[in-house]
């Protein structure tokens, strides 16, 4: 594994609600190295967008409380100025953002938007310039560079707009690159190609890529390690490999039994009970996954659950693992699992 990159420590991200404020991100650590996709899932409203936003710094300040710290390259994120952030981001740490029609100005030319970080990080000649953002676009894979550069967002497909976005990221080469569910918005021909492409960019940048995803195929094709994500908590935290062979948080194992398998078996899907609370009504003692697997006893939880290292690299929050099961089992009624 190479350098650590950026190293995330007891990282708080809070929303004000009605003068109050309610943690999105509680207390994560969190380390990526170069050369390594670690992938952040979890159901929506678990806190994965909001762990991106924090890292990149894209939170509105005056709605937003940060705490901890996010270290790259020898700084504390959360302490810097404006100004500061502003010469890191774009250069040292690009984003990938989900959709890409609101990520990308409709009245500026693809040209004009891939050049725009350019010129405030490299001081590159216009003609440099444009022929950069020419290289990058063949780089993401658009063959017709000279048309596409000249024309507005709302002229291209999903796909290519994606790939505009990503060649935005790419612009200046950096060493953290974060995708926020770059593939949520295209259909499933586009999704596998824009997987490939980050795949093959990665290969050759040798950077530290956060993939944040709801789709455990995703997870599946691009990961290295996967953080599992609950109510803002990391829940469980290991290799790619490892999750799929041997999940062990409950969440995690109802994730994975939550989704079709490609064996013949004619168990039915395990459906998980309830939904993620909303920041309010969050019950922040004890185990946050309790209230959605009723039938483990209370006493089987931690009062107040911590991330055991049970292998190495393999970290899982709450005792309640060791005696999970299923309330199918109980019954006797099979159920579908990933394998």
């Amino acid at each position: 594994m190479g350098n650590t990159v950026l190293e995330i420590e007891n990282l708080r991200t809070s929303f004000s609600i009605k003068g109050k404020y309610y943690a999105a991100v509680d207390d994560v650590s969190l380390k990526i190295h170069e050369n390594e996709v670690l992938a952040i899932v979890g159901e929506s409203g678990c806190g994965k967008s909001a762990l991106a936003l924090s890292i990149i710094g894209l939170h509105d300040a005056r709605v937003t409380k940060l705490e901890g710290q996010v270290n790259f390259k020898g700084q504390n994120l959360l302490n810097l100025s404006r100004a500061r952030l502003n010469k890191i981001r774009g250069k040292d740490m690009g984003m990938i953002f989900q959709d890409p029609m609101t990520a990308l100005n409709p009245l500026s030319t693809v040209g004009s938007q891939i050049t725009e970080p350019m010129k405030y990080h490299l001081k590159l000649s216009p003609a440099d310039m444009k022929k950069r953002t020419l290289e990058l676009l063949r780089r993401v894979g658009i063959k017709n560079e000279n048309r596409v550069f000249s024309q507005y967002p709302h002229e291209l497909s999903g796909g290519m707009r994606q790939r505009v976005v990503i060649a935005i990221a790419l612009a200046c080469d950096p060493v953290l690159l974060i995708a926020d569910e770059p593939t949520t918005a295209l259909d499933v021909t586009i999704q596998a190609q824009i997987m490939d492409l980050m795949k093959e960019l990665q290969a050759q940048m040798k950077s530290g890529i956060v993939l944040i995803t709801h789709d455990l195929g995703v997870v599946a094709e691009m990961a290295d390690r996967v953080a599992v994500m609950y109510a803002g908590q990391i829940v469980e935290l290991t290799g790619v490999n490892e999750m799929f062979s041997n999940p062990l948080h409950p969440y995690t194992r109802s994730l994975l039994s939550s989704i079709p398998s490609n064996m013949p078996d004619k168990g039915r899907l395990h459906v998980i009970q309830g939904i993620v609370p909303a920041l309010q009504n969050l019950d922040r003692n004890g185990c946050r996954f309790a209230p959605r697997i009723p039938w483990i006893a209370p006493d089987e939880h931690e009062s107040d659950p911590v991330l055991h290292e049970v292998e190495p690299g393999h970290f899982v929050r709450c005792t309640c693992y060791q005696n999970f099961h299923f309330e199918e089992e109980e019954s006797g009624v099979e159920k579908n699992v990933l394998t």
